[in-house]
């Protein structure tokens, strides 16, 4: 299934953007391609892990803007320290590809099938990081994947556009977000066409807009007929309920006729300072901790492991003692919901809100390689009692103050294996990341 650009551009340009994204499509192999730009040899030293999603098919525009992405963004990761990997496999989603990344990336397309739609929610509801650009929000059929568009975006149905692909000014609305924070009051952005949507990000309370086009850009385009004269549009956008970014650039000036580049989406040193310092945010390798440091012991978490996305679980949401701590998949309960409260010496206990009082508690105070995770009263045990290590993506693994191993998966990715203690080794398997529950 291609995607389809907005409708209203004059016949002969819609014409010669058709032909040409025809002719770009001939020359594709029918085959997924494989990874690329994985910088695997750094990939153990890097900060984190960023993998991006494209499709590749439709209109030059965004078929230039992916191949300046896959370009761009490598340079960038070797300074950042970083790794990026591209590919067209949107299985990965669907198949737990993407559990070994802090940040997925959609340049210019969103899954497809219902498998890659519950895969992509699964890991955002687990904490996972996204970023999507321009086309990746576009949709006049909202209600085909209302978490997507409705939910998590806020956006909504497409409703118009601006032609030609022109700069705009910019406003930045919230300069204390960690992506915003090196951005000034007004700047110019790199050109792009610009979209506008259906509902009134406004008045959403879990969207908060981050930057809007400044009424000193109007009129915006270069077309009479297609053109912005006056009205509030977002431009970059998050929800505070998942850890994502929005960015409604990503579409290059084009001479469809000759498929030639007229101008690059990386063009404005302050918009790339919004990319980059997205980008560790997400990952939560920036200068502000994900999501606090240390963790606080009012607030209520969420555990997903970075193996497999699933989260730490009491069974059956029981509280009783000899309740597994298993995984499962992340649903948001109250059997998912942990506080970190201080015994000594940086140790913490973990409740369960169910019943605060009941704590992860490592049975039969074994030390042994593989013992099992339960639910058991308080009693000021070590091996009730966990170290939270913070690590460079943001995330923790956990030690067992009684053994000094770390608390952790089994390799299995299945609902209802019960977690257990292990040696630390740094694995995926002991590393979780934290989302703060309301």
């Amino acid at each position: 299934m291609l995607r389809t650009t907005p409708a209203g551009s004059p016949a002969r340009r819609l014409l010669a953007r058709l032909l040409t994204g025809l002719a770009l499509l001939l020359g594709l192999t029918a085959a997924p391609a494989p990874l690329t730009h994985d910088a695997s040899a750094a990939a153990q030293a890097a900060a984190f892990k960023v993998i991006a999603f494209y499709s590749g098919t439709w209109d030059a525009a965004h078929i230039d803007f992916v191949k300046e992405a896959n370009e761009w963004f490598p340079r960038t990761a070797a300074q950042n320290n970083f790794t990026y990997t591209s590919t067209t496999n949107w299985d990965l989603l669907a198949n737990g590809g993407v559990n070994d990344y802090q940040v997925v990336l959609f340049l210019d397309d969103a899954p497809h099938t219902a498998a890659q739609r519950a895969g992509f929610e699964r890991y955002m509801r687990a904490g996972g990081g996204w970023m999507g650009f321009h086309v990746s929000a576009f949709t006049t059929d909202a209600a085909s994947w209302p978490w997507y568009y409705n939910t998590l975006l806020g956006s909504g149905n497409f409703r118009s556009n601006t032609w030609g692909p022109t700069t705009a000014v910019l406003r930045t609305e919230d300069r204390t977000h960690p992506s915003t924070t090196s951005l000034p009051q007004t700047f110019t952005s790199a050109v792009s066409e610009w979209y506008s949507w259906s509902n009134d990000l406004r008045t959403n309370p879990n969207i908060k807009i981050l930057a809007s086009v400044d009424p000193s850009s109007f009129p915006l385009g270069t077309d009479p007929n297609q053109s912005w004269y006056s009205g509030y549009y977002p431009i970059l956008w998050t929800n505070t309920q998942y850890r994502m970014l929005y960015a409604n650039f990503g579409h290059n000036a084009m001479d469809y006729a000759s498929n030639t580049r007229l101008s690059s989406t990386f063009a404005s040193p302050t918009q790339n300072r919004f990319l980059i310092d997205g980008l560790k945010w997400l990952a939560g390798a920036g200068d502000t901790p994900a999501p606090t440091d240390p963790i606080s012991e009012t607030a209520w978490y969420s555990l997903a492991s970075a193996a497999n996305g699933t989260c730490v679980d009491a069974r059956a949401a029981a509280t009783a003692n000899g309740t597994a701590i298993q995984q499962y998949t992340c649903n948001q309960t109250t059997a998912q919901q942990f506080q970190f409260r201080a015994t000594d010496s940086g140790y913490t206990r973990i409740a369960i809100r169910g019943n605060p009082q009941q704590v992860v508690d490592v049975t039969g105070v074994s030390t042994a390689d593989g013992a099992p995770l339960q639910l058991w009263s308080y009693g000021g045990g070590g091996n009730q009692q966990w170290l939270p290590v913070r690590e460079a993506s943001g995330a923790y693994h956990f030690v067992a103050r009684h053994s000094g191993k770390c608390l952790s998966g089994t390799g299995s990715s299945a609902d209802s294996v019960q977690l257990v203690q292990r040696p630390c080794d740094n694995s995926a398997a002991q590393t979780f990341r934290l989302s703060e529950q309301p």
